[in-house]
């Protein structure tokens, strides 16, 4: 019931428009009266989204059930949150109309990214206590910081996902994208033959730096032109 009030309401926003749209049109639309449309949902904004609680209800019982000393809590957030992106591709006629009304409806638009914001939520009060487990000096601005990258993450996939129709291999680009996150949030390990940890900081007057390895380290604002991107890195192997 709450699927086939779902697609009666994305229809009807679709065709009729969504301000026009109302309760009892979504209702007729589905074959029920009323009071059954607000046995599953509070609102007509709410009725395009018909699966966020329970998707939050199912991210917070499987981080509670990773095993710590089996899985890095990265992993756990990264598996947590395809969930989410399964929930999209296993009704990809939803979700492309879905898609389509969030582009031009501020108010189902808003509300979208406030159901983002409570999965990261989630995955930062996780990732901050995991982190406060191991020691990590840097738990609480590490946690909210991997959190959104792992959020950046599946948005990203997912707008791919739905800018092609539904064509990208969208767990396959999800492969590629959870493994930069993990590279980019993985806490710096003992160098060779090390018992510290070294870090390479580019000094503020210049963009380029030489780790003792021979490992070039150079910035770049995005502006920069290519063929003086090109033209320092040379400069920089040279050296």
């Amino acid at each position: 019931m709450r699927r086939l009030l779902t697609h009666a309401a994305i229809d009807l926003f679709l065709s009729h428009g969504y301000d026009t749209t109302t309760v009892d049109d979504i209702a007729a639309a589905a074959g029920v009266g009323r009071r059954t449309f607000f046995r599953y949902f509070r609102s007509k904004e709410d009725s395009i989204f018909p699966n966020h609680d329970d998707l939050l209800a199912d991210i917070e019982r499987m981080l509670a059930e990773a095993d710590p000393g089996v899985e890095d809590p990265v992993d756990a957030v990264c598996r947590a949150v395809r969930l989410v992106l399964d929930s999209y591709l296993d009704d990809p006629d939803v979700s492309l109309k879905r898609y389509r009304l969030t582009r031009t409806v501020t108010s189902l638009r808003d509300k979208e990214v406030a159901s983002v914001d409570r999965y990261q939520r989630v995955f930062t009060r996780y990732l901050r206590e995991r982190f406060h487990d191991v020691g990590d000096p840097a738990a609480d601005m590490r946690a909210p910081i991997v959190a959104a990258a792992v959020a950046a993450a599946h948005n990203h996939v997912l707008r791919q996902w739905l800018h092609s129709g539904g064509t990208v291999d969208a767990h396959g680009l999800a492969d590629r994208a959870f493994a930069m996150v993990r590279r980019a949030s993985a806490t710096p390990g003992p160098a060779t033959g090390s018992t510290a940890t070294s870090a390479t900081v580019v000094p503020a007057t210049t963009d380029t730096a030489t780790t003792a390895d021979g490992t070039v380290v150079t910035v770049f604002t995005t502006s920069t032109p290519t063929a003086e991107v090109v033209r320092r890195i040379n400069a920089a192997l040279a050296d």
